[in-house]
């Protein structure tokens, strides 16, 4: 990633703007899942300047209930930006942030001032892809997508604002408990993204 590239993104604003699929419930998210006010005074203590690419695709519902606040968050801070990419536009970034050897999204990727990877965050918060590892397969699928649409009414993307603000302070340095969600890019890997 560098400017050029980050510059080709849209912003979350242009991105909903545009939504094909789901576009009631993305207004919806905008207008109703809140981020709390303490959130943007802890973002804005952390030091530096963070660019921060988000892979999704207009029709994923855990992206509706976890981008919208996330993206809410990152456009009311000063010491952020953030762009949208589709995921099926974008697969050589998309390829080297999987999970579990799979196109899951969201996916919220972590640069720093210099456009070094620090870490990424996805696809969804930890303790609700720890249920879906553990379940998603044995449940029957409508059983397994009720549970997760309760989950994400009950937590109004407060936990993903939560894990990637953990993500973005950890990378400055202050440090922070991650979630299994966060992956931290690995130096040897970091310096081998600078030469190419």
């Amino acid at each position: 990633m560098d400017a050029g590239r980050f510059a080709q993104g849209v912003t979350f604003s242009e991105f909903v703007a545009s939504a094909v699929q789901l576009k009631e419930l993305w207004d919806d998210a905008v207008k109703r899942l809140p981020v709390p006010d303490g959130l943007i005074a802890e973002l804005h203590e952390v030091p530096g300047h963070w660019h921060l690419v988000a892979l999704t695709e207009d029709w994923c519902l855990d992206a509706v209930s976890t981008l919208t606040p996330v993206a809410k968050l990152l456009d009311q801070a000063y010491n952020t930006d953030l762009r949208v990419f589709l995921r099926d536009r974008n697969l050589d970034i998309m390829d080297t942030h999987q999970t579990d050897g799979g196109r899951s999204i969201p996916i919220v990727i972590l640069y720093d001032e210099a456009w070094q990877e620090r870490a990424w965050w996805g696809p969804r918060p930890a303790e609700l892809q720890a249920w879906v590892k553990a379940n998603g397969k044995i449940v029957p699928k409508e059983e397994k997508y009720r549970h997760i649409r309760g989950w994400y009414a009950r937590d109004h993307g407060q936990t993903a604002l939560r894990e990637v603000l953990d993500m973005i302070a950890n990378a400055s340095g202050t440090p922070r408990t991650l979630s299994a969600s966060v992956h931290v890019t690995a130096k040897r890997a970091h310096t081998e993204n600078t030469t190419t």
